[in-house]
């Protein structure tokens, strides 16, 4: 919390002295993401991509409405903002984007519904940001996991997924946290460090474009404290999930 209120005080005195430079999407991706190599994926026509994780995907979506390429499907979070974005500049290729991340899941909750939620979809490019409730909930004592099995259970779910769509490609989306707001406290760390270090080696071993986006938050709080990003270290606010969505379009082409 006096790291937030840190962050707060800067924040207003460099607005106080004129001196705060106007939040640039475009540079924080540039700082954030430059030393990343991220691979972009080629997009086809008739692809079909789908968004999958948490309630920071989920974003209130319409979850009894099974369509895509609407507002209420998407949700009101990134999936929906970048695929508004993808749909603009694509329009020849007759996309389809799909949203069923479902708030509160763990990685084996993604597994309990994986034919119907993406096998039976059949997408072509699987995005997944998931792991903040395999530490959240832990510490809430709602859940006994551990990063081992978190590990496991995603392996294991990239497996079967693989196997059903040899051709798919993956973009796997570092789960992360902005310490010091609201929900996100020490007793964080240094654990969510090793979710997102094995994030970023199942990435590696299945060839899958990796999303950085704890370096994004991190580079995004020199512009503006955290709280602008999200209001409880977790959810970004529009401003957070506009700045995952450019980030995440870093990923396709």
């Amino acid at each position: 919390m006096e790291n937030q209120n840190n962050n707060r005080r800067n924040f207003i005195k460099k607005a106080a002295l004129g001196g705060l430079m106007a939040v640039s999407i475009p540079e924080i991706l540039t700082a954030s993401m430059s030393s990343s190599g991220v691979k972009k994926n080629s997009l086809m026509k008739n692809n079909v991509i789908l968004f999958q994780g948490d309630s920071i995907t989920d974003a209130g979506r319409n979850k009894e409405d099974n369509s895509y390429n609407n507002a209420k499907v998407l949700g009101s979070g990134y999936p929906m903002l970048a695929g508004a974005a993808l749909l603009e500049k694509y329009a020849a290729l007759n996309l389809k984007v799909y949203n069923k991340g479902i708030s509160g899941n763990k990685v084996y909750q993604l597994a309990e519904r994986w034919d119907n939620d993406c096998l039976n979809i059949k997408p072509d490019i699987l995005s997944i940001l998931i792991g903040v409730n395999d530490i959240w909930h832990k510490l809430n004592g709602q859940y006994n996991g551990t990063v081992d099995i978190y590990r496991k259970d995603y392996i294991a779910l990239l497996e079967r997924t693989k196997k059903v769509l040899p051709n798919i490609k993956l973009i796997i989306c570092e789960p992360f946290a902005v310490r010091g707001v609201k929900a996100v406290d020490d007793k964080w760390y240094p654990e969510f460090y090793d979710y997102q270090k094995a994030a970023r080696e199942i990435a590696a071993q299945f060839g899958a474009t990796f999303v950085p986006y704890q370096k994004i938050y991190d580079e995004a709080q020199k512009q503006a404290p955290g709280a602008y990003w999200t209001p409880d270290g977790v959810h970004p606010t529009l401003a957070g999930a506009q700045l995952m969505a450019a980030a995440w379009l870093n990923a396709v082409k």
